[in-house]
């Protein structure tokens, strides 16, 4: 059976988000603390926090579908079998999507694409929190640990959107100092806004810690 092999995989993604969280925080902070590097290495490893950006997006694209498989399999929602084939192409498709969001990010398209999908992120919340109070699907046989874990599964996408709305005076800046050079001010606004960000990382840590320990105790 197919299932099994699902929630092995849906539960090696989960160690594979929150790794890919360590190290886009742990390098992140090296940038922002760097202030004595030399601008153009800083804006070199701050591209590749662009690029390990990308592994937690998949990570919540393969959560998701992986989640709606095994809930179709396990009789949770209907549909079935015909429900978790769909939710296997839909996470192809997403994971094109999110790839090409990445590669044309600094083009007229790609930020179309970009805003299409933060507007998505918003979407898949309602739906789960609608899930989670029985606003959709009040009479599908999923059990009451589940609804919850999909609660805090919305926590995680709103932290995700929190840490963005944190960044936005760090990509300010960060052009500052691109045209200008850096300064102490222009520094301190960038180690400010780590620590910002940071601050929701910590709780997004905590609703993913939740979400496991509601897996393994799924209590009545």
């Amino acid at each position: 059976m197919i299932a099994p092999w699902l929630l092995a995989i849906h539960i090696a993604v989960l160690g594979y988000w929150l790794g890919s969280e360590f190290v886009i925080n742990s390098t992140y902070r090296y940038v922002s603390y760097s202030g004595d590097m030399p601008f153009a290495e800083r804006a070199r490893l701050m591209e590749h926090v662009m690029h390990v950006d990308q592994h937690v997006r998949y990570a919540l694209a393969l959560q998701a579908t992986l989640g709606t498989a095994l809930a179709a399999l396990y009789g949770y929602v209907p549909g079935g079998g015909d429900l978790a084939i769909a939710a296997g192409v839909f996470g192809v498709l997403w994971l094109a999507f999110i790839e090409a969001v990445h590669r044309l990010r600094h083009s007229s398209v790609g930020k179309a694409l970009g805003a299409i999908d933060r507007a998505s992120r918003y979407v898949l919340m309602a739906v789960l929190v609608g899930i989670a109070l029985k606003l959709i699907g009040g009479g599908w046989p999923m059990p009451e640990w589940l609804r919850w874990k999909l609660a805090l599964f919305a926590g995680v996408i709103a932290c995700g959107v929190g840490i963005r709305f944190a960044l936005i005076a760090h990509f300010r800046t960060w052009a500052v100092m691109a045209r200008e050079g850096p300064s102490d001010e222009t520094n301190a606004i960038i180690r400010r806004t780590y620590v910002r960000a940071t601050s929701v990382l910590v709780l997004l840590w905590v609703f993913i810690a939740a979400i496991a320990i509601l897996s393994v105790w799924k209590p009545a």
